[in-house]
C-alpha cells in the first residue's frame, strides 16, 4: 500500500538587495584650464556631445561647479580619476570630485 506524499514547493527567499548608492560626478571651476580643454575632457571621458559638454562647462563656469553625471560609485569614481588625469597630463588644475546622490 502507497503512502500518499504530499510535496510542497520551497519557496526562495530572496534577499532583499538595496540598490546601490549612486555617486555624483562633479566639475568645479578654475580659472586656468582653458574652456575648449574642459569640453574636450567632458566628450572624451564622459561621452557627452559637444553641445552638451560645453552647456555643462559654463554651468561650472558661472556657478562654481556643476553636476556631470550622476552613476555607481566605482564608475563615479574611475571617470573622476580618468578626468582629472588627463587634466594633470596637460598641465591644468582641472578638478572633478565625487559625491553621495542624496
Amino acid at each position: 500500500m502507497a503512502e500518499d506524499t504530499v510535496l510542497t514547493p520551497k519557496t526562495k527567499s530572496k534577499p532583499k538587495l538595496e540598490r546601490p548608492k549612486l555617486y555624483k560626478v562633479i566639475l568645479l571651476n578654475d580659472d586656468y584650464t582653458p574652456r575648449g580643454f574642459v569640453t574636450m575632457v567632458l566628450k572624451a571621458v564622459f561621452h557627452m556631445s559637444e553641445e552638451a559638454g560645453l552647456r555643462v562647462m559654463m554651468t561650472a563656469h558661472r556657478l562654481g561647479s556643476c553636476v556631470v553625471v550622476v552613476c555607481a560609485k566605482d564608475i563615479a569614481e574611475t571617470k573622476a580619476k580618468e578626468a582629472v588625469d588627463l587634466a594633470k597630463e596637460a598641465g591644468y588644475p582641472l578638478m572633478f570630485t565625487t559625491e553621495p546622490e542624496e
